[in-house]
Parts: structure tokens; C-alpha cells; sequence
């Protein structure tokens, strides 16, 4: 005989309990126990890189007792923490002949640039794009907000936090969007341990605002929800570079509020005919939603749109084909870096940890080198969106 009887939500309450135990035991041995996470060192060829400058160069500041000491090995090879690296970007921005060389994030001037992660697909690297386009910058000198609105709250979770237990009923962006009684956005801002990365959380508790949203469009509450996000990111927006939008999988009414507060958006594509489909029709719905907003005096002006190939695999022929397609079909909108599918991204992922937390020695050293040259690839041409969007 087969299965008894199921009955389903009690199925479910005792799996989603069982991966909850599951997974908190994962993370206790993963990390220590109440541990946040920390941001590692970097060597000096990383810092000189992330600072533009050579490593003779860097060598030679050194030497010349122009910029601090740094932590060395017993080796006496030197470990730069981001403060360091801070430190030596203003000291090089002071000494540069052009203000601004090496301090590229806004100035007078300058709007804020808010930027979406999105696809309707789950799996489509929306997340994985959004923080390592986080970090990337970050570690060049820029301010970053992360706003994480999705109710799955995964972003949340590679900061280190557990939604679950940290953001259950408070403390999420919702607070600040709720039709009723928001408080001010900077009261749920964290600070992250990535240094130059604050952190607006997601919890589930989000799933009230595309609850709520139907019921106050009815009862003509103001601000509308298209509104709503770029009110509370207006009050902070003052303290940032950029802002990223982490969205859900879904057109609702968060990504809805997302799109209509950005000024530039990455529609994620994973480079098969199904995933392209799928996009298709997200397209298409979203363009009739937008029409909607748009008519109803949401602003729709945006510097840029591209679509940021994911999971691409340089040897697979059909892969190739589709990208091929795309870039036919869209031309200069595909953006020209793709992020590479890569079993370093993965396995850092087990640990939640991305690709620019890990430590080199953990993996292949030619499978993480190819990670991170495609993910550096993606972030500076991002880098150079935002930086012309600014007219430079």
C-alpha cells in the first residue's frame, strides 16, 4: 500500500520545523555560535587593484611613509582591512591632481542611483547579482544601501542576520512602507560588517504590504503604493552613493514600488529558451503594469536598463546561441560582461558567503580567478553605467 492519508499543512508545518532545526544547526557549525560575520583581509595585489593603483606603486607609498603601517605576516607580506583601504583612497584623492580620482562615489550635484535587481523567475542570480555588485563597489569607496524586499529575505540572510529570528514581526523595510503608522526608514537601517553596506532587512512580514495595498488603493490612502518607497528612501538617500533593490520573483506590488523609486534596472537572465520565454511575458506584464502607475503620475524616467546575462557557460553551445539571440534582439542592452556560472560562487554560498568574502586558498585557485574576473567584470561595467549616468 502507498502513503496513508496526508494531510498536507500538517506535512509542512513538521518539514518547514525540521529545515528550520536543520538549517540553524548548519549555521552553528558553520559559524560560532552569536558570531556576526566579519569581513576578511586582502592582499596587497587585491588592494592595489580595488584602489587603481599598481602595486610597485603601493610598495612605494609605503616605503615612503606616505600612507600607515599595516597588519604584515610573519612573512611580511601585508593584509589591508577595508578602513585601510579607505584610508589610503582619501590620502591618494588628496595627492591626485583631479579631485575625485579615486573618491568616485556622488558629489554636488549628483542624484543618487537607485538600481533593481529583477526577474519573475526565482533561480535567475537576482540575489547573488545585487550583492556582489554590493561589495564590488563598496570596496572601491562607494556608500551603498541595500534594500532587501523580498519576503524571502535572502540578501538579509548573507548579511548574517536570520530573519526569522531578527526581523520576525520588526525591523524590515515594511515598517517603514506600511499604510499604517510607517516609521522613518532610518529606524530600521543596520549597519552591515561589510564595511560601506547598510542594510534596509526583509522578513515576511512583507507579504502584509501586497496584502494591505489592494485594500488601501480602495480607501484612496496617500501616499499610493507606488509611491511609498521612494518617500522613505528620500528621507536617508542623502548618506548614500547607491541604493540596490533586491526584488522578489514576483510583479507585486513591493517590486512595483521598487521599480518607481529606481533609476536604473538589471533585468536577470539565465541564457536558456524557457528562462527567455518566461522573461517574455514578464516583459509584457510589466510594461502594462507600468503603463497603469505611469498614467496614475508615477515618474518613469531611468538612465538605464540592461540585461545581465547569468549563469553563463563560455563552452555551451546552446548557451551561446540564446546570448547570441539577445544581444541580437537588444543590442547595447545586454550588458557586455556576463557573470559566469561557477562552482566557487556555489560552494561559498553553503557557508552564505559570497564569492569576494571567501578566502582564496579555500578553493581552485583557477576556478575562483575566473569567478572573480567575471564578477569584476560585471561590477565595473555597472560601475561605468552609474559613473556616465553622472555624467562623467
Amino acid at each position: 500500500m502507498g502513503d496513508k492519508t496526508i494531510r498536507i499543512n500538517e506535512r509542512i508545518r513538521v518539514n518547514a520545523e525540521n529545515i528550520a532545526a536543520a538549517l540553524e544547526n548548519h549555521m552553528t557549525t558553520a559559524f560560532a555560535p552569536n558570531a556576526r560575520k566579519e569581513l576578511r583581509l586582502f592582499s596587497a595585489g587585491e588592494a592595489a587593484e580595488l584602489l587603481g593603483i599598481s602595486a610597485s606603486f603601493l610598495r612605494k607609498l609605503h616605503f615612503e611613509n606616505k600612507i600607515a603601517d599595516v597588519q604584515t605576516s610573519p612573512g611580511g607580506r601585508r593584509h589591508y582591512s577595508a578602513t585601510d583601504l579607505a584610508d589610503i583612497r582619501q590620502h591618494l584623492d588628496g595627492a591626485a591632481k583631479t579631485p575625485g580620482t579615486y573618491l568616485r562615489g556622488r558629489r554636488e550635484g549628483d542624484n543618487v542611483q537607485v538600481l533593481s535587481f529583477l526577474n519573475f523567475k526565482g533561480g535567475s542570480g537576482k540575489t547573488t547579482s545585487t550583492i556582489h555588485t554590493a561589495q564590488r563597489l563598496a570596496l572601491k569607496g562607494y556608500k551603498i544601501l541595500c534594500v532587501d524586499i523580498d519576503p524571502q529575505a535572502s540578501l538579509t540572510t548573507l548579511f548574517g542576520y536570520r530573519p526569522e529570528v531578527d526581523f520576525l514581526d520588526t525591523g524590515t523595510v515594511y515598517d517603514a512602507i506600511r499604510y499604517d503608522a510607517p516609521v522613518p526608514l532610518a529606524s530600521v537601517i543596520q549597519t552591515t560588517f561589510f564595511q560601506g553596506i547598510d542594510l534596509a532587512p526583509a522578513g515576511l512580514v512583507l507579504q502584509e504590504f501586497e496584502h494591505e495595498t489592494p485594500r488601501a488603493l480602495m480607501d484612496n490612502i496617500q501616499p499610493p503604493f507606488f509611491t511609498r518607497m521612494a518617500a522613505a528612501l528620500s528621507e536617508v538617500e542623502a548618506d548614500y552613493d547607491l541604493i540596490l533593490f533586491d526584488c522578489p520573483p514576483q510583479l507585486g506590488y513591493l517590486t512595483m514600488a521598487a521599480l518607481c523609486a529606481s533609476t536604473g534596472l538589471f533585468i536577470t537572465v539565465v541564457p536558456n529558451m524557457l528562462d527567455v520565454a518566461s522573461m517574455s511575458q514578464f516583459l509584457q506584464m510589466s510594461a502594462d503594469l507600468l503603463d497603469v502607475v505611469s498614467n496614475a503620475g508615477a515618474t518613469m524616467d531611468y538612465d538605464f536598463l540592461r540585461f545581465l546575462i547569468n549563469r553563463m557557460e563560455p563552452n555551451d553551445g546552446p548557451q551561446q546561441q540564446v546570448v547570441a539571440f539577445l544581444r541580437n534582439l537588444f543590442n547595447q542592452e545586454v550588458m557586455t560582461n556576463a557573470m559566469l556560472k561557477s562552482t566557487a560562487i556555489s560552494d561559498a554560498g553553503l557557508t552564505h558567503q559570497t564569492i569576494y568574502e571567501v578566502e582564496r586558498g579555500q578553493f581552485n585557485r583557477n576556478t575562483y580567478d575566473r569567478a572573480v574576473d567575471s564578477l569584476n567584470g560585471v561590477n565595473d561595467e555597472i560601475e561605468s553605467l552609474i559613473q556616465s549616468a553622472w555624467g562623467r
